[in-house]
């Protein structure tokens, strides 16, 4: 193997350093000690759906095509998948060399592309993705035993310690597959990533034992990847970083609706949330109106005011053993009726999907039913700013550090499906949300902040080189350095100074295979259990 990628979903120093300095991480350690390390500058928006398919490519989202966990047609949205990417991947460019490549467990990479090599899915794809070879899912599960993408679907019952076992037997799979999958490709690229780096911090926050076994569970399959393949080249690099939120979630569509920018309605329409969907159990036998249970409507539209998240909910109702009674016996239909949700249509701008981090305006000849008209466009982002950057805690400090026209960040033939307006949380202290009823509540206890981190090791790197200033975008085209081929010159990053990197070259124009619809339920479901939507 020539150059081995791993990838860490949200590793940032703060997490990494007192792992290292307790001796726990002795791979991952040493790859960060023998070759030139430092932080990572993420993208905006530093998330998952969006930032790996960055890193991989080596373009901003507005190059690339994917913004957020959603992509959306007018006012409707799906889930997005591979062929929403719409840029050459690192293994896509290894392909043309002539080389073979093995990628296990990177988001949003379903369908994969037929390469010379492997490629298995994950966070994104279904539980039975569609893998390249056809077939190779099956001899993965028939050379190593059980392969799943997901934890198996907790309950009241699986909460806990058996949850977070499953968490444990996820990171060993990722690390089997991808040895079993060298072994029988002999690959000069190989790519695994481990999620549940990032999903521990979501699901046990503050639960830093649990964070220190499932990096060293990471680090015990790094170790084991390395014996077998021994790469000339490791290069380790996360999405974004990982923190605490100690300030406020912020929810921007009832402000914009206080400033008169938001419609609201309680007919359905509006941004997803995990009330949309809850799975069966709910929505049985429901049409989504009213429930005739006024006591239950009540309720619901306290528990929507209040910003009462599936997440924070499920927690409370497994502590006390409620999770799957309530789930099978409150019916959808109350919260729809009682809550309010942005109107799309009625709406001069709206967030739509929080991790999208901005505004979109609902512009005329662009949306099915926009009310801003093309020659107020920038008047409008012009008054969008000013309200959004007079957005204030009710300690009296800024809620953004930055509010600023979207080509400030994105930039390329898709920025037009990106939002309008950015509003960048002051320090990612701050969760923004599209909940409408008061203006505040808390936020999630962890989730993501802007700097990553990345090491690149190998006889041929420079360990003194100083990447102080490295930045997501800079991976993809150091990734291909590594391997020999020259980095497009297309890319919005470079290869780091640790490499010596061919000049960068012009690539025949990428043709991506047509958009496809997810519809995957499960998929919706399991990131609405991690609170995206």
């Amino acid at each position: 193997m020539q150059t081995l990628l791993v990838g860490l979903d949200a590793a940032c120093v703060s997490v990494l350093r007192p792992l290292f300095a307790e001796g726990e991480l002795p791979h991952l350690e040493a790859l960060f000690e023998d070759g030139a390390a430092g932080r990572l500058e993420s993208q905006i928006p530093p998330w998952t759906a969006s930032a790996w398919p960055s890193l991989y490519t080596g373009v901003n989202p507005g190059k690339h095509g994917v913004f957020d966990f959603l992509r959306f047609e007018g006012y409707d949205w799906d889930i997005v998948n591979a062929t929403d990417v719409r840029r050459r991947s690192l293994w896509e460019y290894a392909d043309e060399a002539g080389l073979t490549s093995v990628v296990v467990n990177v988001p949003v990479t379903s369908p994969p592309p037929e390469i010379d090599g492997a490629v298995v899915p994950g966070y994104l794809a279904s539980e039975e993705p569609r893998c390249h070879p056809d077939g190779v899912l099956d001899d993965i599960r028939d050379a190593i035993g059980d392969y799943r993408v997901y934890a198996r679907r907790e309950t009241d019952e699986r909460a806990g310690a058996e949850k977070f076992d499953d968490y444990l037997a996820l990171t060993r799979m990722r690390g089997e597959a991808f040895r079993y999958l060298a072994d029988r490709f002999d690959p000069e690229f190989g790519f695994v990533q481990f999620q549940k780096t990032d999903a521990v911090f979501h699901d046990f926050p503050g639960d830093r034992e649990k964070v220190g076994r499932i990096y060293r569970a990471v680090d015990e399959q790094v170790g084991a990847i390395l014996d077998a393949c021994d790469p000339d080249a490791v290069v380790v690099a996360s999405d974004h970083g990982m923190g605490e939120y100690d300030g406020y979630e912020f929810r921007v569509n009832q402000y914009l609706r206080e400033a008169g920018v938001v419609e609201t309605t309680t007919e359905g329409q509006g941004v997803p949330s995990w009330f949309q969907i809850k799975d069966e159990r709910l929505t049985e036998g429901d049409d989504g109106g009213g429930t005739g249970h006024p006591v239950l409507e009540r309720l619901a539209a306290a528990a929507a005011s209040a910003g009462l998240t599936y997440q924070r909910s499920k927690a409370i109702l497994e502590r006390l053993g409620l999770a799957e009674f309530v789930g099978r016996r409150v019916p959808v239909g109350a919260v729809f009726a009682a809550s309010d949700a942005v109107d799309f249509a009625a709406s001069r701008a709206y967030l739509r999907s929080p991790s999208e981090l901005g505004v979109r305006v609902n512009l005329e000849g662009r949306d099915p039913d926009g009310t801003v008209p093309a020659d107020e466009y920038e008047s409008v982002r012009d008054e969008l700013i000013e309200l959004l950057s007079n957005a204030a805690t009710p300690d009296g400090e800024p809620v953004f550090e930055e509010v600023v026209r979207r080509e400030r960040y994105v930039s390329g033939p898709y920025a037009d499906e990106a939002v309008d307006v950015l509003a960048i949380p002051n320090d990612f202290r701050h969760s923004l949300s599209a909940v409408v009823g008061r203006r505040f509540g808390d936020p999630e206890p962890y989730d993501h902040k802007r700097d990553g981190v990345v090491a690149v090791a190998g006889a041929d790197v420079d360990e003194d080189a100083d990447i102080a200033d490295a930045h997501l975008f800079d991976v993809a085209p150091t990734v291909l350095a590594t391997l020999g081929i020259a980095p497009d010159e297309t890319m919005d990053g470079d290869a780091l100074p640790a490499i010596d990197a061919p000049d960068p070259r012009a690539y025949p124009a990428y043709a991506p295979d047509d958009q496809t619809a997810t519809e995957d339920e499960e998929v919706a479901q399991r990131l609405s259990d991690l609170g995206y939507l």
